[in-house]
């Protein structure tokens, strides 16, 4: 009896997504409805969409993201290294 509950649980119940990642029941990007028996197009493994042109643009989005982040990671290191050089430059040594 136990394990005929066990199998019922595991294998009868439809599984609930994990928290944080999308369901596949709508599109990550137009939240258009998915149906079972439509084509599903994914991203980054986890990510549904309804269509490429979704797909594709959500993948743009991210490019363009990733560039904006190398940028200001490169502003923010040169920031530093510029600043790092002008307070050792104003370091004066004192003669007694």
């Amino acid at each position: 009896m136990a394990a005929s509950v066990a199998c019922s649980f595991f294998f009868d119940a439809e599984l609930l997504a994990e928290p944080g990642l999308p369901a596949l029941d709508a599109c990550a990007l137009c939240a258009k409805p998915l149906a079972r028996d439509s084509d599903i197009f994914m991203y980054k493994g986890d990510t549904p969409f309804c269509s490429e042109e979704c797909r594709d643009e959500q993948m743009q989005l991210d490019a363009i993201s990733a560039r904006q982040a190398a940028r200001r990671q490169q502003r923010f290191s040169s920031g530093t290294e510029a600043r790092r050089g002008h307070q050792e430059s104003r370091k004066v040594s004192v003669a007694s």
